[in-house]
């Protein structure tokens, strides 16, 4: 017998799907958020170096000068052997016409002989770098080029070439020229080897190889080199003036110093250092601009 159907159906759901509200999207707010905050804080750290870096010197020589006056002020040293500072001050004013002229012919006496001292100083290194032979002939003399005091050649400078100029530039040229040097070829020779073989195998030239591979790399040693040779133009310069010129701030020295004039003595001194940190300066300048890259590098720092 047939069984009769139930009338019963399979149980289907009857309540549609409601919509699921979905929680809003607040993970991308939070990581833009912590960025400005890093970004803010990375931002202050900056600020408070830079103000380290101006207040902690200008704090320093504040210092300095105060202690300065205060020995000179209470009788610690006598007068005549050190000048206060509020009078060194004073002879720099004084003297400020006469002080700019003899500075104008040392600033033309240090120029010439760097840029002449870097001149020498490249080609030399490139030499040693490219011809073993001749870096195994020139190391020697250059290391003994320095050990020779400037003082003591100085005298046979004048000697030779006269009161004018052109001691006064060879002494500079003698002074500079071996920072350049050794901070060249060492920078050549910190080049990665494999990078050079690589170079090779792509079939780069050796001029190629030097110009976009070791030069990039020695940049940095260079201008530190450059840096030095820079503090060595002024003095090589002043030097070369003691012992014989007709102007300079060498020249200045010795005339104040044989007046026992030695507010004008110190005077001249602060001068020299204020033109070989000038000097300095724009070695950095120079370097921010040959190398851009290092910008950079200090930025993501």
């Amino acid at each position: 017998m047939a069984s009769e159907p139930t009338g019963e159906k399979d149980a289907e759901p009857q309540a549609a799907a409601q919509p699921v509200a979905q929680p809003m999207a607040v993970q991308p707010t939070r990581e833009r958020a912590g960025q400005e905050d890093r970004s803010s804080r990375r931002k202050a750290r900056l600020r408070r170096a830079r103000r380290r870096r101006v207040t902690v010197p200008l704090i320093t020589a504040v210092v300095i000068i105060g202690v300065w006056q205060a020995v000179v002020a209470f009788g610690i040293v006598p007068n005549f052997l050190l000048p206060s500072p509020v009078q060194v001050v004073y002879a720099l004013v004084a003297d400020a016409s006469l002080l700019a002229m003899h500075s104008a012919a040392t600033l033309t006496e240090a120029a010439l002989g760097l840029v002449i001292g870097t001149g020498v100083g490249f080609v030399v290194a490139v030499l040693m770098d490219r011809f073993q032979t001749v870096s195994l002939a020139l190391d020697p003399i250059v290391t003994v080029s320095q050990t020779i005091p400037t003082v003591a050649i100085a005298p046979l400078l004048v000697l030779w070439f006269g009161y004018g100029l052109a001691p006064k530039v060879v002494l500079v040229v003698i002074s500079t020229f071996f920072p350049i040097t050794v901070s060249l070829v060492g920078g050549f020779r910190s080049v990665d080897p494999d990078l050079i073989d690589l170079m090779r195998t792509m079939r780069a030239s050796r001029w190629q190889i030097f110009w976009k591979v070791k030069m990039p790399a020695a940049l940095d040693q260079f201008f530190s080199g450059l840096r030095i040779s820079a503090t060595y133009a002024i003095v090589g310069a002043v030097i070369a003036e003691w012992l014989g010129g007709f102007s300079g701030l060498g020249v200045y020295m010795t005339r104040v110093r044989k007046s026992f004039a030695y507010d004008r003595m110190f005077a001249v001194i602060i001068l020299i250092s204020v033109l070989s940190l000038a000097l300095m300066g724009l070695v950095d300048w120079l370097q921010r601009i040959a190398m851009p890259w290092k910008r950079a590098e200090r930025k993501e720092d």
